[in-house]
């Protein structure tokens, strides 16, 4: 009985999953953010190569 109230008691792992799930949500986002970025990039090279070339 001691052991669950101790563990009632105890928030350390409780805060360790929320920074855990708070830092997988801004990897998901970056991860978004820089394929979006990504393909204006590799647009904006293609055309450059284009025009250079033509």
């Amino acid at each position: 009985m001691r052991f669950i109230k101790k563990l009632i008691r105890n928030n350390a792992g409780a805060t360790a999953i929320e920074y855990g799930l708070i830092a997988a949500l801004i990897a998901v986002a970056a991860i978004t953010a820089m394929q979006g970025l990504g393909k204006q990039l590799a647009t904006t090279f293609n055309t450059t190569s284009t025009k250079m070339a033509g």
